[in-house]
């Protein structure tokens, strides 16, 4: 037989260190708020369970009402919890009307008929079983736990409600004589596996509750990355815009310089015309006559360049049309004529009516480009050689100069912006004038190449596709006609 206080004083320790034990736990994960009423439910059958300890032998009606009311809001408490912590519903209606019941029947049955321990027990059981029903529900109902810890948490309640309605059946049955307030030392065994239930029903929660955390954490976890990976692309975007925006104002930036190094060559032409004009005065209308005209070329030119490449709407910058070999000469023999050079320039087509669809004005400044760098990089007593023919679907523009050259190391490098060869350093320049050439070409779907000669200088080669046959025989058509 077990001893009835032991047993009680046992139950109170258990009791008391899972009320701590949860109380700490919920200190440590605040978000945690549902352990609070775990706690407070394992305080309260504690207290309960205390009151038990110290009554006397013939205890007040009063007394043996409290104890057992105190573990029942005990009781009360872990089921609020635990459907708190599952989410669960928590039908809180019942529990607080089992209290108010539970109040009353107790209080009348100690007062009608004290030596009745069968009543009191038997209330106790519809109670307890009532209130662990509600808690298996819930835990069959959730989805949040592992469905094996559930089901050994719902098979401990059974076992304790077994319990129970087995203890209401034996005290049922049991003859008792004379006055018995409060239980026996035959009850023992009864409190003893309810002090087992503490324990396992603490473990099962305890898992559920590190089961929650490693959850929370996993979740936590992939937030972070795909918050990391967020940030990654976000970044990446901006990156991503911001050489977008370096680009553009790189790009705004050539456009300055491109337009500043090519406003030099009609600036030349209108200065030399200028001085010419002063020098020949009236004593030659015709030589004035065409500096006139070669000034006002060079200001159309001039306004052009402005029009074309400083305009915001840079899409229109590229306005290609059909030409002739011809008239691009015609060009060529003009602007460097009113530079006074023309004469060191030796001009050569193949045939002169071979059309190519280009942007007269950016195909004219790449080709004055080439040669301007051949003139400053030559001697002054020799010539330069320009021809164009045709090869295949693509025409060829050759200017050949004899001058400094490139020197072989660096010759890959040339055409870079701001590039300039190291035997270049005593004469002016830019180092732009291939790398505008280029970027010119390029809307035409041409390239540049540059050849060291075999004796002396460079050849510069432009390599430009000619359009389609039935398009430039007609372009050809009309200007014969």
């Amino acid at each position: 037989m077990l001893d009835l206080k032991t047993v009680l004083v046992v139950t109170f320790a258990i009791a008391c260190l899972q009320a701590i034990a949860w109380t700490f736990v919920w200190l440590a994960w605040r978000r945690l708020y549902e352990l609070r009423f775990l706690a407070a439910g394992l305080a309260a059958i504690a207290l309960g369970l205390f009151l038990m300890i110290v009554r006397g032998l013939e205890p007040a009606a009063w007394s043996i009402v409290l104890a057992n009311l105190v573990i029942k809001i005990g009781l009360v408490l872990l089921a609020e919890g635990l459907a708190r912590f599952l989410g669960q519903p928590r039908y809180s209606w019942i529990g607080l009307s089992l209290l108010a019941f539970q109040l009353v029947s107790w209080s009348i049955a100690v007062n009608v008929a004290p030596g009745n321990l069968a009543i009191r027990i038997h209330l106790s059981t519809i109670f307890t079983v009532i209130m662990m029903s509600i808690m298996c529900l819930g835990l069959m109902r959730d989805r949040t736990q592992p469905r094996l810890l559930r089901w050994i948490t719902v098979g401990i309640l059974l076992e304790y409600m077994i319990a129970s309605v087995m203890q209401s059946v034996i005290e049922q049955k049991r003859a008792v004589s004379g006055d018995a307030l409060v239980l026996a030392d035959h009850n023992g065994w009864y409190l003893m596996q309810g002090a087992l239930f503490q324990i396992a029903f603490f473990a099962c929660v305890l898992f559920m509750v590190s089961t929650r955390l490693s959850t929370d954490l996993r979740e936590k976890n992939e937030a972070l990355s795909r918050e990391i990976e967020e940030r990654r692309r976000l970044e990446t975007k901006l990156n991503a815009s911001l050489e977008a925006e370096r680009a553009l104002r790189e790009e705004q930036a050539d456009f300055m310089r491109v337009v500043s190094h090519e406003f030099r060559t009609p600036l030349a032409i209108i200065r030399n015309a200028t001085e010419m004009i002063g020098l020949v005065g009236d004593r030659s209308p015709q030589a004035t006559r065409e500096r006139i005209a070669g000034i006002s070329d060079a200001l159309n030119r001039l306004s052009s360049l402005i029009n074309r490449f400083m305009s915001d709407d840079r899409d229109n910058s590229f306005q290609p049309e059909l030409m002739t070999i011809g008239s691009l000469l015609l060009d060529l023999q003009l602007h460097f004529r009113m530079t006074n050079q023309g004469d060191r320039l030796n001009l050569a087509a193949d045939d002169e009516r071979t059309s190519l669809l280009a942007d007269p004005e950016m195909l004219t400044t790449v080709i004055i480009n080439l040669i301007d760098n051949a003139l400053k990089y030559s001697p002054e007593d020799q010539p330069i050689d320009i021809d164009m023919h045709r090869r295949d679907r693509d025409l060829i523009i050759r200017v050949r100069d004899r001058g400094i050259g490139i020197p072989a190391g660096e010759l890959h490098k040339i055409g870079r912006r701001f590039f300039r060869g190291s035997n270049a350093a005593t004469r002016s320049g830019t180092g732009l004038g291939l790398y505008t050439s280029r970027k010119l070409l390029a809307y035409h779907g041409g390239t540049l190449q540059l050849v060291a000669n075999e004796d002396r200088g460079m050849t510069a080669i432009i390599s430009l596709p000619l359009p389609a046959t039935e398009a430039a025989r007609s372009f050809t058509e009309r200007v014969t006609a």
